[in-house]
């Protein structure tokens, strides 16, 4: 049973920074990706950005700059810290975790971004 719970989230103001760190438990192989979505409310989930057990990272375009992945394999965590935070990041963020068509996904964690 793979189980994945984030934390972090919460309200900043626009311009701010957050950090999100989700912490990954049960069989997992040493060799995964693992990500952040998000959902706004009204729309569907889309990609973040993903970081693979060997450090190799994907964003998707509205972060680059913004955000970094990070993990710590050791730990089976992954983090997420946002800078320069706007709006329109307005989301629950979740946490993924994917393997040869295995993917299991934390309960969120939801990000305001508002004055």
């Amino acid at each position: 049973q793979v189980q994945l719970v984030e934390s972090g989230g919460g309200l900043v103001q626009p311009g701010g920074s957050l950090r999100l760190s989700c912490a990954a438990s049960g069989s997992i192989p040493r060799f995964n990706v693992m990500g952040w979505y998000r959902q706004a409310p009204g729309k569907e989930r889309e990609l973040v950005a993903t970081i693979s057990s060997v450090g190799t990272t994907n964003y998707t375009d509205f972060v680059k700059g913004r955000f970094t992945i990070s993990r710590d394999n050791a730990k089976n965590t992954v983090y997420l810290q946002m800078n320069s935070l706007k709006p329109e990041d307005t989301a629950v963020y979740y946490c993924n975790v994917q393997w040869w068509g295995m993917n299991y996904w934390g309960k969120g964690t939801l990000v305001t971004v508002s004055s």
